[in-house]
């Protein structure tokens, strides 16, 4: 099953912005975190790639007090 969604154009005077936005669902189903970083990879121009950087491993660097 797949997932329409509409591609949004934010233009400002000095600027365009594209969005496309995910649907809960689909998130819910990936798993993904807020500010999880993720990459688009361009295929050909009918193919967009999502791929999801590598997660930090359990028990990585400390934060410093």
């Amino acid at each position: 099953m797949g997932y329409p969604t509409r591609v949004q154009l934010i233009e400002r005077q000095e600027s365009h912005q594209w969005y496309i936005n995910f649907p809960a669902a689909l998130a819910q189903a990936m798993e993904f975190e807020k500010g999880e970083i993720i990459e688009w990879v361009i295929q050909d121009k009918e193919t967009l790639i999502l791929r999801r950087s590598p997660r930090p491993r359990a028990g990585g660097a400390k934060k410093k007090r």
